[in-house]
């Protein structure tokens, strides 16, 4: 059997992939603070036939080798950590992170998420929440009948309620950052989850030691470039064709062989 049947399918299962990758990146081009991803691809073991620098005589080498190889396959789904076009809501419990960063969450078992997604709210005791309610650590409660919201670059939130003239301090946002964002876990949510890849994380006061900064009434918008991804959805289209190509091709040379026998 052609050895190219098997290299031409190890093409098609990754460009698939690929596909993949890119729909999900388009799909979600309006999603909060998404970051896209890219399919990461190596090639596969070669099949050693002559070794280069092999001797051809005894006083001769072989210049080079004969490797074959195998195909292809995907080593990893890369996301992009470049940042988002800000986009002003004009709600105050709105933050976009400007720069490096993640706001913290705190789920139902007690473990830390990460998360870029400023759409934050109050829940029924005044907690702040994000979207899908899960409360920030650490924890930033308004005090009842909480008229305004200030959340300054720094992450410090200040409120006024009646009969406080000045402004009150209630706590402060913090970030936290990692050597390698993109080895952070996705797990939907718009959330991230810390792994050995990511190392651990650093918690800072925002705008120091790298940190980003905040800024209030906005929201990070997805970074995906949807011309880009456009591009790339033809491109993994027709290296897909190219690869069917291949096999048909290798399909009609069985075909001419078993039918001169």
């Amino acid at each position: 059997m052609f050895s190219s049947l098997w290299v031409a399918k190890t093409g098609l299962d990754a460009q698939q992939t690929r596909m993949d990758v890119v729909s999900n990146n388009l799909a979600n081009a309006n999603t909060t603070a998404f970051k896209s991803s890219r399919a990461s691809f190596q090639d596969l073991i070669y099949q050693n036939v002559r070794q280069p620098g092999g001797q051809t005589t005894e006083q001769t080498q072989a210049p080079t080798g004969l490797m074959l190889g195998t195909g292809v396959r995907v080593v990893g789904t890369e996301k992009m950590f470049t940042q988002g076009n800000i986009q002003t809501t004009g709600n105050a419990l709105d933050v976009a992170i400007q720069g490096r960063g993640f706001l913290q969450v705190t789920m139902p078992d007690g473990s830390v998420a990460y998360t870029r997604d400023g759409a934050l709210k109050p829940d029924q005791n005044g907690q702040l929440v994000t979207s899908t309610g899960y409360p920030l650590d650490p924890a930033i409660v308004l005090p009842p009948g909480t008229q305004t919201v200030t959340i300054g670059n720094d992450g410090t939130v200040s409120v006024t309620v009646p009969g406080q003239v000045p402004p009150q301090v209630i706590g402060t946002l913090q970030l936290a950052d990692f050597v390698n964002p993109a080895g952070l876990q996705p797990n939907g949510d718009n959330l991230y989850l810390e792994t050995a890849a990511s190392g651990a994380p650093q918690i800072g006061q925002p705008g120091l030691n790298g940190l980003g900064t905040l800024a209030q009434n906005s929201l990070e918008a997805s970074n995906v470039n949807v011309v880009e991804q456009m591009v790339d959805m033809i491109e993994t289209q027709r290296t897909y064709e190219m690869n069917s190509k291949a096999i048909s091709a290798a399909d009609s040379m069985l075909q001419f062989l078993t039918n001169k026998t």
